[in-house]
Order: C-alpha cells, then structure tokens, then sequence
C-alpha cells in the first residue's frame, strides 16, 4: 500500500510522514518504496512544486557545488553529461526519480507543517498542517503518523540572511537577495555588485559578467576557491566500457575518497593545502587581482566549506576584464553605488546581497512530546539523524564536506532498517536517551557566519558514536548501513495501547 494512507475519523493516518519534497524528502520516500513496500507515506510540500533548493533557487548560474556522482542518489545513477550540474538539471533529475518511483502522487503541494505533538500513550504523531488552495484560502488539517521524518534540510526558504548595511535606503538602484531572484530582471549593460564572497557569490559573478557592463565581487573577507573540471573524464571512459550500473559506483566512490582525502590532509597539513589553493588560484587570476588580499582566507581550508568553480569560470571571467574581486568595508550606500572604508566609490545599478542564509531545522515546526515543548538547542544528535528525548522523528541532516545526499541516502537507508526492527519485535517507540557526561560540541563544526549565528538554535552532539556527528562517509557506511540498529544510545517501547490491541488479536491471524 505505498503511499496509501488510513482515514480515521476527521484526520487521515499515514506509518511515515515525510516532510518535504526537495532531495531529501523525495529520496526517503523513494528508500521507503524500495525498501518497505507495505508501509504507507505521505509527503507534504509547502511549496507548489517539488524540488527544494533547486527549485527555490533560480538566480543565474545556479549550480551543484559538488559532482552528480555523489549528489545524485545511490539507487538512481546520474547519467547527465556534466558532472557540476545547473539547478534546471538537478531539479529535472529530483523530478524524474520522484516520477520513476510512483512517489508523485503522495506529494500533497501547499501542505506546510507547523506542529507535532507526540503522545506515548497512543505512539504517534499528531502533525498540524496549514493547507493553501487554489483560491488561496488557508485551512488547517490534521494528520497523524508512526514516524515522522523532516527532510526539510537546516535553513529559512522565505528568507536569506541580510545583514545591517548603512545606507541602504538611499540607494536608487535594484536591490535583489539571490533567494528570491526576480524572473524580469535585466542586468543587460548594468553596472552590478554582489555583495558576498561564498558559493553563491562566486556562481553569479561570471554568470552575470557575460551581459553586465560589469560585475564587481564585494567581500569584506576572501574565501577559499578551487577550481574543478565540470565533465568527469574517468566516468566518460567507463560509461563507454561498462554498464551503469557498475560505472556509476565506482565513480561515486572515487569522488568520494578523493573528497575525503583532501580535507583530511587540510585538517592535518593545512598549510600544505593552503599553499596548494592559493597557488591555483595565482595561476588562473589576472595581474590586477591580488591573490593573498582577495584569496587567500586567514582561516584554514575546510574551516568553512570551500568554494567550487567548473573549469575556473570566476577566474576567467576575471581574466575577461568583465568582474573584478574588490576586498573592503562597506561605509555606506550612495544614491548610485557603494562608498568602502577606503574611500574608494563603486558605481552600482543592481546590488546583489549574497550574504548568506540563515538557520532553521524541521521547517520551523514546533515539537511538543507529552505536551512538553522540545527545546532543539537541548537535544543531543543521535547517529546524526534522531535527537535525544523525541521518538519517532529522523531529520535529514548533510555532509558539510561532501556531498549532501550522500548523507541522505544512508539516513533513509537506516530509517527504513530501524522501521523493520520495530516491526520484527513488536516495538512502537524508538527514542534516544541523552548520553552521559556533560561533554558537547556544536552540531555543525563550521566556522561560516550562518553557522555561528543560528548555533543556540541548533541540537548539540557528543563526543563519541552514537552521539558523534562525523563528517566521514565511509564511517558512516559503518555506523548507519553496517551498524547495529539496537544499540546503547536508543530505547525500543510498545506503547501501552498497542501492546492491548495486540493482546485481543486471535494468535492465528497474526504476521503479515
């Protein structure tokens, strides 16, 4: 019955409701159908179209940062071309996977969550949801559930982060924030600055340089950039010699290994990667760039996520005399343009504040377990993926390193053993009990202003497995798909309803 539901009373009841139809919500759907296909699902989006991120996101340029070889799933080899994607790819390719799977027709659009209540007693959740129809008109549901698994990913979609920028109602021009790019927008001819200097940044300026007048990079500090190739030579090679199948796994993990590599050597050798980047980066950029002022950071690389550009795209775009990096303050708007700290004017027509994001998990929705609300900042991570004192509930929660689904798909993999454990027992509550010691460390070991900023929203984790959050896919094809299900950190209950409706169930009507 994949992706039917119950209807009791004025509610409806689903074993698993998913929230979310972005990369990760639609994988976990996918995994359920693949793996468990006797439990029903529901996917709830508050947006009118699956996709998420690559959805949202629709400013030019807008692009993976990491290979389709990783950030495509396990299960749906990637067969594209370019191995750095355009969003219109990747969100065809969240599409067509939700399409492959039958998991289209459990997406209910305009179903936004905004709250979850679970009651041991009856070993469920009681999800509220605010439903947007066609006239626009708000209405208020309610479902419930046996699990309920947010692949809502760990940032605001309504909005990005803006910091406080003196002056800015002076400023005549177009103010836009990639997050909600307008389809008009015309830059044709037009002098354009975007304020910021990390992924986002660096995929605009030399989309945007190709009609501009010109494109100025204003960053108050340099990230770190690396250029990458956007084919995949060894995956063209095979792709010709083997099937899918076999080439797409082998590709997958030579990238991963390749990943994992450099940031372990930049954690233990920073200085040798630092001198690595900085010295690509010095070969690609013109003599009007400075490449220890505009790009070279004074953190180490992998203290905050590097910057990724197919076939040095920024650098030549840079070369081309149509952008420039420019590493100031900014003093205050003008009318026209920027005045920085040095005194130096930028002359501006659009301002583009890529400034980052800002966090949020679970969509914003508020949890309460027994009527008690749950505090997120006072939950430890379990395996990553669960939270100390919350039954039922996995979140999907990526590499920072890494691609993201890898992340994911491992979750959704272990979701789907843990809902076959508590079958095979008889068990209908699964909780993590916070481990001993007072020993934290914040969840995201980032050093990016969005990180710092949204940490006292965040859940802590420990200091060893299971409470350890690695950013190690291999240690966590160990941990999540090799790992034992039960295991110190989780609890297993049958709740004291089940566990009578179990008891009046005849002995021969019993199993599936």
């Amino acid at each position: 019955m994949s992706g039917g539901n119950v209807s009791g009373g004025n509610h409806e009841h689903v074993d698993v409701l998913v929230v979310g139809a972005g990369i990760s919500g639609i994988g976990a759907a996918c995994q359920l159908v693949r793996r468990r296909p006797g439990t029903s699902y529901a996917v709830l989006e508050a947006r009118a179209a699956l996709g998420g991120t690559w959805d949202l996101f629709r400013y030019p340029g807008i692009r993976s940062d990491s290979d389709m070889f990783t950030l495509g799933y396990s299960f749906r080899p990637w067969t594209g071309a370019q191995a750095i994607a355009d969003g219109a790819a990747i969100r065809g390719y969240v599409a067509d996977t939700a399409r492959e799977f039958g998991v289209e027709d459990a997406i209910r659009y305009r179903h936004r969550v905004v709250a979850a209540d679970w009651s041991s007693a009856e070993a469920r959740w009681s999800v509220q949801v605010e439903r947007t129809d066609a006239d626009g008109q708000v209405r208020t549901l309610r479902m419930t559930c046996r699990f309920l698994f947010c692949g809502t990913g760990y940032y605001r979609y309504d909005r990005g982060h803006v910091p406080d920028l003196p002056g800015l109602q002076r400023f005549r021009g177009t103010i836009v924030h990639p997050q909600h790019w307008p389809a008009d927008l015309d830059v044709n001819g037009k002098h354009v600055v975007v304020v910021g200097s990390g992924a986002t940044a660096v995929t605009l300026v030399p989309a945007l340089a190709g009609t501009a007048a010109h494109v100025t990079m204003l960053q108050r500090t340099p990230s770190w950039v690396l250029s990458l190739p956007s084919r995949d030579p060894l995956a063209e090679k095979l792709r010709d010699r083997l099937p899918v199948r076999l080439s797409y796994p082998l590709v997958r993990w030579r990238n991963v290994l390749r990943a994992q590599l450099l940031f372990q050597l930049s954690r233990r050798r920073p200085e040798r990667v630092r001198g690595m980047l900085r010295e690509q980066v010095r070969r690609q950029i013109p003599p009007t760039q400075d490449v220890d002022v505009d790009f070279t950071p004074a953190y180490d690389p992998w203290d905050q996520r590097l910057c990724f550009v197919p076939d040095g795209d920024l650098f030549r775009a840079l070369r081309s005399g149509g952008a420039s990096v420019v590493t100031d303050r900014i003093e205050t708007f003008t009318e026209s343009g920027i005045r920085l700290a040095s005194g130096r004017e930028l002359p501006a027509d659009v301002v583009v504040t890529a400034t980052g994001l800002e966090l949020q998990l679970l969509g914003g929705m508020n949890l309460r377990v027994d009527g008690e609300p749950v505090d997120l900042a006072s939950t430890v991570a379990y395996k990553g993926m669960m939270l100390s004192g919350v039954p039922n509930l996995a979140l999907a929660i990526g590499y920072t390193n890494a691609s993201w689904t890898l992340k994911i798909d491992l979750v959704t993999e272990y979701l789907c053993r843990l809902l076959a454990h508590m079958e095979r027992r008889g068990f209908t509550t699964a909780t993590p009990r916070e481990p001993p010691g007072p020993q934290r460390s914040p969840l995201i070991d980032l050093k990016a202003g969005y990180v710092r900023r949204g940490l006292h929203l965040l859940p802590t984790q420990g200091v060893r497995a299971p409470w350890r959050l690695h950013q190690n896919y291999p240690l966590d094809v160990l941990l999540l798909r090799r790992g034992r299900v039960a295991d110190e950190g989780i609890e297993f209950s049958t709740a004291p309803t089940a566990a009578r409706a179990r008891s009046a169930v005849p002995s021969a009507g019993a199993g599936r």
